[in-house]
């Protein structure tokens, strides 16, 4: 992998966290990714599932995280099961994990080779009464293939239809949703490099550049800086592209007078950024678009300050609604007829501000995270609030990722990133 090594504590004690809020003699596995096909003899760049990375750190295909932790035999309590290398892969593939290498990254002692894994599950089976499943339960899933997990999962239930089951997903909904310091630092460091990106861009913007040029340059920067690319496709939206909510063609001329709209981040150690930024093609914003900008950075800002511990997701964004509403009205969008007259399943803001302010980020872009519990300490989300334009022919929305506090404002991971007008002009001109 590209990124630095992380420490093994971190995956210790998020397995010591896990196991924890596990049943009585109960196990819980875990399955890394499948490598996807595209056809032929091709395949898709190997991502790994977030919640074995989150439990191991092992980042490698055709891996198996067993967790027992009331097995009566000591040596089967945490078991990484990685598949054996040999002189054919070696030379086709590269360097595998040997047993010695998997402990070093994930403090587990007990590593097998995977060709071992039916006896020693089977083993470990006729000691436990509770199997946990990996099952992705995240709110905004829509997977339809089928996935190893769902393969283990059918073929575990057919070998031992006399255990109980259970959901790992409502205890690492749970986990993942509190950021350790070292899982903090992995994001400030995705967060630093996209600003890295960032800047480059602002130099690099003028009119006549195209959208896939500016993507090129956020992806020399990411991958020059260790990153593993983008966290999630790249928006890239000028003009009135920007009115498109997940535009990703990125394939328009940017045009003088116009503004860019740049949803971007990098990804470093499987760790996600989300930054929006929104700057003008020719290097000076017009006094319109200066008006309206402003009046998202100001939503933004205020939005960030009720980041607290204590908070309800709900309530916040009826809040935002509301500071949304107010600078709609500043800007002749809204008049108080509009709001008097609103639907209150679909309030009149919505018009031009239809999407969330801000959900969790972490390992996954959209993190885990309980969005019916309030928040707490060590959550981190973006904040994201924007006003499209389609009749203007503009769009603008401003995100920064920032962090919970046990007290006071959240600490922005994000501050370094150049976001006010006036900054953003000096620095493109």
């Amino acid at each position: 992998m590209k990124y630095n090594p992380i420490n093994p504590q971190l995956f210790i004690k998020n397995r010591k966290n896990f196991m924890g809020m596990m049943k009585p003699s109960s196990l819980a596995v875990f399955n890394s990714n499948d490598i996807f096909k595209t056809g032929a003899d091709s395949t898709m760049p190997f991502k790994q599932h977030r919640d074995i990375f989150y439990l191991s750190g092992a980042d490698q295909e055709d891996t198996i995280l067993v967790l027992f932790p009331d097995c009566p035999d000591p040596n089967l309590r945490e078991v990484l099961f990685v598949t054996e290398t040999n002189e054919h892969i070696a030379i086709w593939e590269g360097e595998k994990l040997t047993k010695e290498k998997a402990t070093e990254i994930t403090g587990i002692t007990s590593v097998f080779w995977l060709k071992d894994f039916d006896k020693k599950f089977f083993e470990m089976m006729t000691m436990c009464d509770t199997v946990y499943f990996n099952t992705n339960e995240h709110y905004r899933q829509a997977v339809e293939m089928e996935t190893r997990e769902d393969r283990f999962i059918k073929k575990c239930k057919s070998q031992f239809p006399a255990h109980n089951y259970a959901k790992s997903n409502p205890i690492l909904q749970r986990l993942r949703a509190v950021k350790d310091p070292i899982e903090i630092d992995l994001l400030k460091h995705a967060c630093d490099i996209t600003n890295a990106g960032f800047r480059r861009v602002l130099d690099f913007v003028k009119p006549g550049v195209w959208e896939y040029e500016i993507e090129a340059e956020y992806l020399h920067e990411f991958i020059k800086s260790r990153s593993d690319g983008f966290a999630y496709t790249p928006i890239i939206a000028s003009g009135n592209n920007a009115n498109v909510l997940h535009y990703i063609e990125n394939n328009n001329q940017c045009k003088d007078g116009e503004l860019i709209l740049m949803d971007v981040g990098a990804s470093y150690a499987n760790y996600s950024s989300d930054m929006s930024r929104t700057i003008p093609v020719n290097g000076t914003f017009t006094k319109r678009q200066k008006q309206v900008y402003n009046a998202v950075l100001k939503v933004k800002n205020e939005a960030t300050k009720m980041l607290v511990p204590g908070t309800m997701w709900k309530e916040y964004h009826v809040e935002v609604g509301k500071l949304m509403t107010s600078e709609l009205i500043d800007l002749g969008l809204l008049d108080k007829a509009d709001v008097q007259n609103e639907n209150p399943e679909w309030p009149a803001y919505k018009k031009y501000f239809m999407h969330g302010t801000s959900h969790h980020i972490g390992l996954d872009t959209h993190d885990y995270g309980i969005l019916w519990e309030p928040m707490q300490a060590g959550n981190v989300f973006t904040v994201e609030p924007g006003i499209y334009l389609p009749e203007e022919g503009f769009g603008i929305r401003l995100e920064d990722d920032v962090v919970i506090q046990k007290s006071g404002e959240p600490i922005n991971l994000m501050e370094n990133i150049p976001i006010e007008v006036e900054e953003i002009e000096e620095l493109m001109n």
